[in-house]
């Protein structure tokens, strides 16, 4: 492990998956000043407020846009990584949550919830790009040894990402009505740091060997990440696959998903992707206040008890990437969505009995930090970092924008739907994300091997 491997994945981690977790969760604090916000505008300019059902409306197009942009950045990512390298996409995506920043910070000063709105989705943008470039990036950077210890450094600052956000919403902090625009926009600085620092570090020894032919290039980078000057073994692993793929394109998703051949790695992309977000993860963290209130939280104690969830799961983060390289990536996968499923069921349970049994509160609030917990040991990195073992280099971006669609598309569609399903179903909403882990638990039981210490080449004849 070389100083200049760790500080990259710090730097790309810091400035952009944290940022992703960051957007998850900022809402959920100021969601009441938010709608305060929405429902003054609109009687400013049309002399009445807004209705609960159109105000509910207004608000979860704002949470779930963020999964919008999402969407649309995942679709770029093939064309990006191809044109801009891994290095390249990363820093030019920065400049979208400067973009975003400033439409957020001044949404208010100017009266314009569009403006919030259309923050939400260029943060949503940025994200999309850069949950799949990071871990594809650091996948083609870090020796086969660590790969899964670095591979799951950005879900720990997805866990702190939202953490801060939490933290950083508490009433004493940036959770008054005055401050919620600066809530917001706080994502900025991170974005400048990786903006002004990522120049120093190379790109992609792969990206420049096997798609650029840039042997020269691919051994200086080579050279910087690992410390030595002796890549020459790596090298020629690289140029074996270039070899086994010169008379391939890079394939395009519709390729992808026709080809035969990796029918099964893309099946299991699909299957751990969209699991991921139908877990109903989501939910809990767009709206654990709320959760936390039907629960019979106390509203004063509900900002601190979010916050102390954070923390564990920070924690859980932590565990998941130093047991990795210990345990393999299906032992921990398997766990986190049996233990997600488990908890989920746990909170209907608590949730139905708590009007007989009050201390069933406290359950409550045990069985979302399970949730969350078991979500980050395993299922918070692991899929992404799956998406790069799984395939070739001449797959890999096209594997990567099928994911990541399907992940953006189900992030949308729980964080839209929730709020609804949540009026119309009251505690049984969770046994639909229930089902939901332990069908994917098993899925990756029976389907998906162990890929842990392998090459990209290794677990190509693993599948075939």
């Amino acid at each position: 492990l070389t100083f200049p491997l760790l500080s990259v994945t710090l730097l790309v981690s810091f400035g952009s998956s944290m940022l992703y977790g960051y957007n998850l969760a900022v809402v959920n604090s100021p969601a009441v000043h938010i709608k305060a916000f929405y429902n003054a505008t609109w009687s400013r300019r049309y002399g009445h407020g807004l209705a609960p059902g159109p105000l509910t409306l207004l608000y979860s197009l704002t949470v779930s846009i963020f999964a919008l942009g999402g969407l649309v950045g995942s679709l770029l990512v093939g064309v990006l990584v191809e044109r801009y390298g891994r290095n390249g996409a990363l820093s030019r995506s920065a400049l979208l949550i400067l973009l975003a920043g400033g439409f957020m910070g001044f949404s208010r000063e100017l009266g314009s919830p569009e403006m919030l709105i259309i923050g939400r989705s260029i943060t949503g943008l940025h994200s999309g790009i850069c949950l799949s470039v990071v871990p594809l990036y650091l996948g083609e950077i870090t020796p086969k040894n660590l790969r899964g210890f670095l591979g799951l450094m950005p879900s720990i600052f997805i866990c702190l990402g939202v953490f801060f956000a939490q933290v950083l919403g508490l009433p004493e902090l940036l959770g008054e009505d005055r401050f919620w625009p600066l809530f917001l926009s706080v994502v900025v600085v991170p974005a400048s740091l990786q903006l002004l620092l990522l120049h120093c570090f190379p790109e992609s020894p792969r990206y420049l060997l096997i798609e650029r032919n840039d042997v020269c290039g691919a051994t200086k980078a080579l050279r910087r990440f690992l410390g030595t000057p002796d890549v020459q073994d790596v090298i020629e692993e690289m140029k074996e696959e270039q070899w086994s793929l010169s008379s391939m394109e890079m394939v395009s998703v519709w390729q992808l998903l026709q080809d035969r051949f990796v029918r099964w790695q893309t099946l299991s992309v699909v299957v751990v992707n969209a699991g991921m977000q139908l877990s109903g993860i989501d939910a809990i963290w767009f709206y654990t206040n709320t959760i936390f209130e039907n629960a019979g939280i106390p509203v004063s104690q509900i900002p601190y008890t979010t916050v102390g969830t954070g923390a564990i799961e920070v924690v859980a983060g932590l565990i998941g990437c130093f047991t990795i390289e210990k345990l393999g990536r299906r032992p921990l996968i398997i766990t986190g969505f049996c233990a997600m499923g488990i908890c989920l069921a746990g909170i209907t349970i608590s949730l139905l009995l708590q009007t007989t049994l009050p201390w069933m509160r406290y359950v409550s609030v045990a069985c979302v930090v399970g949730v969350i917990a078991g979500f980050c040991m395993g299922p918070a990195g692991i899929p992404f970092l799956m998406t790069a073992e799984l395939f070739m280099q001449s797959h890999r971006p096209a594997a990567y924008i099928v994911g990541g669609s399907l992940n953006w598309l189900c992030n949308f569609t729980v964080g839209f739907v929730f709020p609804f399903l949540q009026m119309s179903a009251g505690a049984f909403c969770y046994l639909v994300f229930c089902g939901v882990c332990l069908l994917v638990a098993l899925y990756v039981y029976l389907v998906i091997p162990e890929t842990k210490n392998k090459t990209f080449m290794e677990i190509s004849h693993i599948f075939a």
